[in-house]
């Protein structure tokens, strides 16, 4: 089926506002690793997407999901030994504060539902986020995800914070004093709900702060946030979704490279590897409270298939010494993009950790001025050179570099010559 003709076809069934990446949208058939073919056989990069966290069609992966859904798959309601060994296996990985799992299929579910226990476990309906959030696309997920939805869409129960941007607001300021300014504007928001009468609940964060551009985020800045959210009566939310599992490297979550207990984690994406399974980790106290009022069941969330699928997940994140390979091979791949950076004008920030860059380009080193049009042109050129990337950021002018684990320093050396190629044809 030539591309062109599929791409009707997708019109005709999906409409033309479904979103496509790229131009002209590609047609992929086949992935291995990190790799990825089209129809025609060309072979492109994968530095993007982080769903294949242990790589594109993971022979273990697959094995492990053919296997069981050979043998059962049915929902939680029965007792299986499979889910209940994933469920402990997991949240062993995290802090022992945060000793209880519930499941379920996607990262806009797991928020939704950590939405729900904040507001029932605080009695309060006020949930702050960034103002350029994404965190899912259910009703009351998109009321917090402002990347999508506007201000006169979120409803009373919706505060948003600036999103932070070390690179344009230092101004001589220390990271404490940049870590304070941000964080007094959650207060405000806290603040702000108070004033119109309105409990506040919980703050709902990205821990990589994903779609608002990767900055980097100033020594203490969590620490002082979630005592400002715990003076209110409210819950942390850390949204691992796409920080965790490794992939910030050194730590397995997000939150820890942030020096801070959440109250409540989402996972979702990299969880099954493209296997829709995603969960929420608590607090034993929150859950039990939250469960104790309002039954929870998800048909499909948690089942034995998608419990052995993430048990497989994470046999090969640490067979393979993925979480290690993200800090090597990330350290080599920051290295060799910042030296990018003293070759082309075009980039004025590179910055990022383990697996997960953020290359931002601007027109003017000294004004910072967003390179939005270039970006775009720049992603597509990528493409047509095959290495697949992405923007994100207010401006989007912002690179987003975020291969699957198995990354190695061969695969960052195509992408950053390659990058170095477009950016010389710009």
């Amino acid at each position: 089926m030539k591309a062109d003709s599929l791409l009707e076809r997708r019109y005709r069934v999906l409409g033309r506002h479904s979103p496509l990446f790229y131009e002209r949208p590609l047609h992929l058939v086949r992935g291995e690793g990190v790799w990825l073919w089209d129809a025609e056989g060309k072979r492109y990069l994968d530095a993007y997407n982080n769903v294949p966290h242990v790589g594109h069609c993971h022979p273990r992966v697959v094995a492990a999901l053919a296997r069981q859904a050979a043998q059962l798959n049915t929902h939680t309601r029965y007792l299986d030994e499979n889910v209940v060994a994933y469920a402990e296996r997991l949240t062993a990985l995290f802090d022992r504060e945060l000793s209880m799992a519930m499941f379920c299929c996607t990262g806009s579910e797991a928020n939704e539902l950590a939405l729900r226990i904040a507001r029932d476990c605080s009695g309060g309906m006020g949930i702050i986020s960034t103002a350029w959030a994404y965190h899912g696309n259910t009703a009351a997920v998109m009321q917090v995800s402002s990347l999508f939805t506007p201000e006169d869409k979120r409803g009373p129960y919706v505060r948003t914070v600036p999103v932070m941007d070390p690179y344009r607001e230092r101004a001589g300021r220390s990271d404490e004093q940049l870590a304070t300014a941000y964080a007094d504007e959650i207060k405000r928001a806290i603040e702000g709900f108070a004033a119109d009468g309105i409990r506040f609940a919980g703050l709902l964060f990205c821990t990589a702060f994903s779609s608002e551009g990767l900055p980097t985020v100033p020594a203490g800045f969590m620490a002082k946030a979630l005592a400002h959210v715990h003076a209110a009566g409210g819950y942390f939310i850390a949204d691992e979704v796409q920080g965790g599992f490794g992939r910030l490297g050194g730590h397995m979550w997000g939150h820890q490279k942030l020096g801070v207990i959440p109250d409540i984690v989402t996972l979702g994406k990299p969880m099954g590897n493209g296997h829709p399974l995603a969960g929420v980790i608590a607090r034993r106290e929150l859950v039990n409270a939250f469960a104790s009022r309002n039954m929870y069941f998800n048909t499909f969330g948690g089942n034995p298939v998608s419990a052995a699928v993430g048990m497989s997940v994470l046999d090969v994140l640490e067979d393979e010494h993925l979480m290690q390979n993200a800090v090597t091979v990330g350290n080599y791949t920051l290295e060799r993009l910042r030296k990018l950076g003293e070759r082309h004008a075009l980039i004025g920030d590179v910055r990022g950790a383990g697996l997960f860059f953020a290359v931002e380009l601007v027109t003017d080193t000294q004004a910072k001025t967003p390179a939005t049009a270039e970006t775009k042109r720049l992603v597509n050129l990528m493409r047509d050179r095959g290495v697949l990337i992405s923007r994100i950021g207010i401006h989007d002018n912002i690179l987003k570099i975020r291969p699957p684990m198995p990354f190695s320093k061969q695969h960052a050396d195509l992408l950053v010559d390659t990058l170095d190629e477009v950016m010389a044809a710009l």
